[in-house]
């Protein structure tokens, strides 16, 4: 049987001015991983609303409505305001509470999990009891479980995170979000990690660091990769197509240093698109890795 992942969490409208498009980590990274060939399903809840109606459609397009994407009679469809400052990165306002804040267990879900090889989760949808709860249960059944931790101010709580952080198995971050957890600035990156593995346990930990790569620790060993040199279009949704990438690489048992390869290439080709989700162009990914191949030759 082909493995199932499942994306716990938000789906939401991205809106940068008169323009919106779906959006929300759990959903990109379901699409990243579809995109990959990867059986991924979105466990989500939409309101009863023409926002949650059209993310619907957009849903059923892309092959991630299911009987796991939920209607809720009360709270409305998220819209989250996005801006992007001089350097492409993305501000985001989230309102509360919203309809992915009351996601809850059933007899459909009950069943489902039951067949899923991996459980993909964020913070952000752990801010409100109901849908904390509902994933906190997930974790009865047995699967790997990949933790985006995905911060967003100020809808996060240090003791959810560490609730999260310590039955995660993988663990991605940004450098900003590993500062904010581990402290210590002016400890280096690496002693950082290490200190959170020994606190938390997880087999592998992920910082990604934006235009300059990513670094893994990974049963007791570090892979690092320096990134990709692109012409950056704005940064929406890369560091999901980062952690799909990884998640696809993870299932298909290749080596970390391939993985975390493919991973930067896919991220950076990400940023070069409008958008969190852009069709992949293998050509253009394949390029992205050959010119770091050839400045490394040179």
């Amino acid at each position: 049987m082909k493995q199932q992942v499942q994306c716990f969490g938000e789906v939401l409208w991205d809106t940068f001015g008169s323009e919106q498009n779906p959006g929300g980590a759990p959903m990109n990274v379901a699409m990243h991983l579809v995109q990959q060939g990867v059986n991924a399903q979105l466990l989500s809840r939409l309101g009863n609303d023409k926002a949650g109606q059209d993310l619907a459609g957009f849903l059923k397009l892309n092959n991630l409505y299911s009987g796991l994407v939920q209607t809720d009679e009360k709270l409305p469809t998220c819209k989250v305001s996005v801006k992007l400052d001089a350097q492409h990165q993305a501000t985001y306002t989230i309102p509360k509470p919203v309809s992915w804040d009351n996601i809850q267990t059933n007899e459909t879900l009950e069943e489902r999990i039951k067949h899923v090889s991996v459980v993909v989760f964020g913070s952000l949808a752990c801010r409100c009891k109901t849908s904390r709860n509902t994933l906190l249960n997930l974790f009865e059944h047995k699967m790997l479980k990949v933790f985006d931790v995905n911060l967003r101010h100020p809808h996060y709580e240090q003791s959810t995170i560490q609730t999260l952080a310590a039955v995660a198995d993988v663990i991605k971050m940004n450098e900003e979000e590993a500062n904010l957890l581990i402290g210590n600035y002016d400890e280096p990156l690496k002693d950082k990690i290490i200190e959170f593995q020994k606190k938390f346990h997880s087999q592998t930990i992920c910082v990604t660091r934006g235009e300059n790569g990513a670094i893994v620790w990974h049963d007791e060993k570090f892979y690092e990769h320096p990134g990709f040199t692109v012409d950056v279009t704005d940064t929406v949704g890369a560091g999901d197509a980062f952690l799909a990438t990884f998640i696809a690489g993870l299932l298909n048992k290749k080596p970390i240093d391939q993985i975390l390869e493919r991973a930067c290439a896919v991220g950076a080709f990400v940023t070069t698109q409008r958008g969190a989700n852009p069709v992949y162009d293998e050509n253009c990914i394949n390029e992205i890795i050959k010119s770091h191949e050839s400045v490394i030759l040179a």
